[in-house]
């Protein structure tokens, strides 16, 4: 394209994708008036109302009118499953339809980064990032933020039998913990979350909602980034197409008089990327796309946190399975959400949760365990109809690597996704402990009085062998995909420390396709801190 093209919208900064980061870029870069930012957003506004109830997890994901509704590859490491893999598809991104866990990951996860030539991205460079934004319940300490827009609760209830499996995780020698956020995130304890006053606090209802009057900023919704434009090594704007339906739908084009930054998330960047020109030039011919820039990392380096969900019948308990199968339980239910904005409706998907070493093989807490009083076969469907729990476990620095492609050129062609779950034997040695350690969690005096029989793989499944195959039957998504466009500086690194994507100017990558390894925990406020970060870097000019 020549400098001759009409620009249908033009601003400073131009932002693909408004959710978990691009919502906190769109604050950050709007705040001097100077600045014109446009936003744009694939998905619709926030306001379909389940998005607000926590437990509305439970119909947002899997849903169309806030979930892309993805689907991966049949994967051997499952036996030949292919998994559902939601993301967020309005205002907020992943943050309006996640678990809304508050997790930061290890202090080791970014030594580690700052390890592969990524200056300034260690555990004590990031911190401050991270304080920026939060509004901790217990206010400001050496460790957490107090007064910023990313809010921390408590979770407003608790359930006996969760408070057991705590004291039995002690009995075995995993302690309570304090605070998973310190930088060493071992030990059991409930979960905190990104609620306000027992609702939702997305990224938008943070960073974006607040400032949507701001002149200098526009907002665009149900707008897709079909490519990048690229003049002579400068990406100087980008090809949208506008409108919620086909019929409505048209081609426009907006120009960058600065940056474009790319923050659609790790599996949507990459195929904009490749879509644009800039990929590895074998997979650009074999979808018929005129390669612009060599870059072979697009894509690659897919990396995610496999979630293996263990079921224990339980008696002499109560459990979110019983109640949602009571009118009157149902009803008692909807009576405490609406009067006081607490009970199981203002649940996050994990309410306990607990890291731990697999083996004495780690140096830290390599496992992380989901634990929720409820179960079901999987998530969307009925729950079961006896009482029970899931002791959801997984492998926190996975081996097994992925890719994400094109299958076609057109846009709304569906993505490639292959995870590659267990794959690396190292994987799946972590999946078989993982479970043999839950049992003898499970085995404790303290969850005797509960009589729990493991209903899911079953008592009878005993051989590693068994073991490993009822881990890639019960193994999925828990919703964490990082890495395609990941950070560096060796021949598969997409963008520089400072996340300039490399052997281009005028773009910039800020979400979790950048993260060369994947972090120790769910990966949401991570991707807050990327874009504070991203964001001072870009005012600051570095």
């Amino acid at each position: 394209m020549n400098d001759t093209l009409i620009a249908d919208f033009e601003a400073d900064y131009i932002i693909i994708g408004a959710g978990t980061a691009g919502c906190v870029l769109a604050n950050r870069l709007s705040q001097n008036p100077a600045n014109s930012v446009l936003l744009i957003e694939a998905g619709g506004k926030d306001n379909y109302p389940w998005i607000k109830v926590p437990i509305g997890y439970l119909f947002t994901m899997n849903n169309p009118k806030t979930d892309w509704c993805l689907k991966t590859q049949p994967d051997p490491g499952l036996n030949g499953r292919a998994l559902n893999y939601p993301r967020g598809k309005t205002l907020g991104g992943c943050s309006s339809i996640n678990g809304m866990i508050y997790m930061r990951g290890q202090a080791a996860d970014y030594d580690h980064w700052e390890a592969l030539s990524n200056e300034g991205w260690s555990w004590n460079n990031i911190l401050p990032y991270f304080k920026k934004s939060e509004d901790h319940w217990a206010g400001a300490t050496d460790i957490h933020g107090a007064g910023g827009e990313w809010r921390v609760e408590k979770q407003r209830l608790s359930w006996p039998i969760l408070d057991n499996v705590m004291r039995a995780a002690q009995e075995i020698g995993i302690p309570q913990a304090d605070d998973y956020n310190d930088g060493d995130n071992k030990g059991f304890c409930y979960f905190e979350v990104n609620q306000k006053k027992g609702r939702r606090w997305s990224s938008a209802d943070a960073f974006l909602h607040p400032i949507k009057e701001r002149p200098n900023l526009t907002v665009l919704t149900h707008t897709q980034a079909e490519r990048l434009n690229l003049e002579n090594g400068r990406v100087s704007g980008v090809h949208l197409v506008k409108g919620k339906t086909s019929s409505q739908q048209q081609k426009v084009y907006a120009k960058a008089n600065k940056e474009v930054i790319l923050s659609a998330g790790a599996i949507a960047s990459p195929l904009l990327l490749q879509r644009s020109g800039i990929a590895a030039k074998a997979l650009l011919d074999s979808l018929n796309i005129e390669q612009q820039h060599e870059l072979p990392g697009v894509g690659e380096n897919l990396q995610d946190h496999l979630q293996v969900r263990m079921v224990f019948k339980l008696e002499n308990a109560n459990t979110l399975n019983e109640l949602s199968h009571s009118l009157i339980g149902k009803a008692k239910m909807g009576l405490q959400y609406a009067f006081n904005r607490s009970g199981p409706l203002s649940m996050a998907p994990s309410q306990m949760g607990g890291f731990a070493k697999s083996s004495e093989d780690f140096d830290t807490a390599n496992i992380e365990y989901h634990v929720q009083p409820l179960s079901c076969d999987k998530l969307g469907d009925p729950l079961d109809t006896f009482p029970a729990v899931t002791a959801s476990v997984c492998n926190l620095r996975p081996k097994s690597i992925g890719h994400v492609h094109l299958s076609a050129k057109e846009l709304g062609a569906p993505p490639i996704i292959k995870a590659n779950y267990l794959s690396h034997p190292e994987d799946k040695q972590v999946a078989i402990d993982s479970l043999k350690l839950t049992r003898k969690i499970f085995q404790a005096n303290s969850l005797k009085v509960f009589n729990p029989e493991e209903y899911k793989p079953g008592a009878d499944v005993t051989s590693d062998e068994a073991l490993l195959k009822s881990a890639g039957d019960l193994g999925t998504t828990i919703f964490h995909p990082v890495g395609t466009c990941k950070m560096g500086s060796d021949e598969m690194a997409v963008v520089d420390a400072q996340l300039k994507v490399h052997g281009l100017s005028g773009i910039r990558i800020a979400d979790a396709s950048i993260m060369p390894t994947i972090t120790s925990g769910n990966t949401c406020s991570p991707v807050i801190m990327i874009a504070e970060k991203a964001a001072d870097m870009i005012l600051k000019g570095s």
